[in-house]
């Protein structure tokens, strides 16, 4: 088996310009050591993440607590933004029409098949023989959505605005081979996602 905990970031400086370097604030800096917390007892075997920078230090003190690099992918990164693309109104949209997206921005649908391209490489990989692995890999509310949409289609507008507040967020996703056999939440801490009415910093 193969679990996998995808751990969305802790609450970023909403105000940096720049969606890579986007930076986590003091209290998402605190934040991040709940997941710290929470891995540090486990065995986990690879790091993986977004090489957005949010996303890469909500789980650095972990793996650097645990001796691990942290092995980015540039298809974990979020959903490219565009214009006006965070409002209740945009997100319906996309959520009922995985292709629609705003001029520059991409639809569900793009997010999804790069993530799950890089997922489906990490599980290949990772598969071990009579053997359990445990994998971390750092993301972000959108593109974390569509990976859960993949493994149920009633993964919607509703299920992604449940979480859009929850940074950090914990849920494992447990594999054989390919295959999803288990789905389990673990932590979260409820911070107003401030974008919503702005550009897309989900």
């Amino acid at each position: 088996m193969i679990k996998v905990f995808f751990v969305r970031h802790a609450q970023p400086e909403y105000d940096w310009e720049d969606d890579r370097t986007r930076p986590l604030t003091k209290e998402g800096k605190i934040d991040a050591l709940s997941v710290k917390n929470f891995l540090m007892d486990k065995k986990i075997d690879y790091f993986y993440s977004s090489p957005y920078k949010r996303s890469i230090d909500t789980i650095g003190e972990s793996a650097a607590y645990l001796k691990k690099e942290i092995h980015t992918d540039e298809r974990l990164r979020e959903r490219e933004k565009g214009a006006d693309g965070n409002n209740h109104g945009m997100f319906q949209k996309r959520w009922e029409n995985h292709q629609y997206h705003e001029n520059g921005g991409e639809s569900i649908a793009m997010v999804q098949k790069r993530n799950i391209a890089a997922l489906m490489e990490i599980l290949r990989k990772n598969e071990k023989k009579n053997e359990d692995t445990s994998v971390v890999i750092g993301t972000h509310g959108t593109a974390l959505s569509t990976i859960l949409n993949f493994y149920d289609s009633s993964y919607g507008c509703d299920s992604f605005l449940r979480i859009i507040d929850w940074m950090p967020y914990i849920i494992e996703l447990d594999f054989e081979g390919e295959t999803l056999v288990g789905k389990e939440e673990h932590i979260h801490i409820e911070k107003e996602f401030k974008g919503k009415m702005r550009a897309d910093k989900s």
